[in-house]
């Protein structure tokens, strides 16, 4: 029987973090290869209520080297709220991890990345039957030992609305879709996770999602809450 055609978008990831570059080229054409590392995450909640709160500018604005993200939060007006289409429950899951409540309007939270010697790398590929391949990887620095512990990654699918469109005066980077797990330091390790943490998916990108805009970026934090690691990909030209 053929796999689906969402689990082949996801196992052209593996190729990505899998050494082997011809493939990866082909397949998988944005990353964060070369990209600098955020210092910082920058969060935007905003209520799916709160048109005005799209619609007009953000309080504060974000530097230049930050990770920025736009959560739409579920209102009480449910599906009848004006930005109820790019509302996601994930939005719900990521201010509780945060210990903040839903915001009436909107809310920001910043964060300062705190780096551990070593990289994180994310990926994606080409969106296929409204699935996406994505990836996630950290790669310790030689003859670096991370502290023992249990340390949780985010992975988020972004979709960059420019400023002037969709009713925003500036740009957003909208989370259409996010997955979270854990990797240990610390533990026995068979010979092959010991060169990496890895995590290949694939991810639904939803309806109405312009998939020409769609980049994923991601995060690793501690057992103590901080960020150890941002990364965010960027599509080589004429992907």
């Amino acid at each position: 029987m053929r796999p689906p055609l969402h689990s082949l978008t996801a196992l052209a990831l593996l190729a990505t973090f899998g050494g082997a570059p011809l493939l990866a080229q082909a397949q998988a054409s944005c990353s964060s290869d070369g990209v600098a590392q955020p210092v910082a995450l920058y969060e935007r909640f905003i209520n799916a209520d709160c048109e005005s709160c799209w619609a007009g500018p953000p309080a504060h604005a974000p530097g230049a080297s930050a990770l920025v993200l736009d959560w739409i939060v579920p209102g009480g007006l449910a599906d009848d709220a004006p930005l109820s289409a790019a509302a996601t429950r994930d939005a719900l899951q990521r201010l509780q991890d945060l210990g903040r409540g839903v915001p009436s309007f909107s809310d920001t939270h910043t964060a300062e990345v705190q780096p551990l010697p070593g990289r994180l790398r994310v990926a994606n590929g080409l969106a296929m039957n409204d699935y996406l391949g994505t990836g996630i990887a950290f790669q310790p620095a030689p003859r670096s030992l991370l502290p023992a512990g249990r340390y949780a990654y985010t992975l988020v699918l972004v979709e960059r609305v420019p400023a002037g469109t969709a009713g925003t005066p500036v740009e957003r980077y909208v989370v259409r879709n996010a997955l979270q797990g854990n990797w240990n330091a610390g533990i026995p390790l068979s010979k092959k996770e010991q060169s990496a943490w890895i995590d290949n998916r694939s991810m639904r990108t939803p309806e109405g999602t312009d998939a020409e805009r769609l980049f994923v970026a991601g995060w690793l934090q501690d057992a103590q809450g901080r960020i150890v690691a941002a990364a965010q990909s960027r599509c080589a030209a004429g992907s």
